[in-house]
């Protein structure tokens, strides 16, 4: 099992860290970070997951604010249209 480390266990107020994996759940703790974590979380994700699944997270999920799906679209250098979350009946929210 993939142990979390102290400073994302804030994020995850709703589960038992102490037996959740997050390699079992990578949409889930992708997204949990990319909304309420800060640089030092995002790192962690970085090195957990391949980029590849972030992004794929980044432009799927529809949960993300529209601030944070932004950042990280800009981050990533995903083109906004391609992003869930800033998208209403089909036209980009940003």
């Amino acid at each position: 099992m993939n142990q979390m480390p102290k400073y994302v266990q804030h994020l995850f107020w709703d589960i038992n860290v102490e037996t959740f994996n997050p390699l079992d759940y990578p949409e889930y703790t992708i997204s949990r970070v990319l909304e309420f974590g800060n640089e030092e979380a995002a790192t962690w994700i970085k090195g957990l997951f391949p980029e590849s699944e972030i992004k794929k997270v980044i432009k799927s999920d529809k949960r993300l604010s529209p601030k944070s799906a932004n950042f990280w679209a800009i981050m990533f250098g995903i083109p906004i249209g391609e992003i869930a979350a800033l998208k209403n009946n089909g036209r980009s929210t940003v």
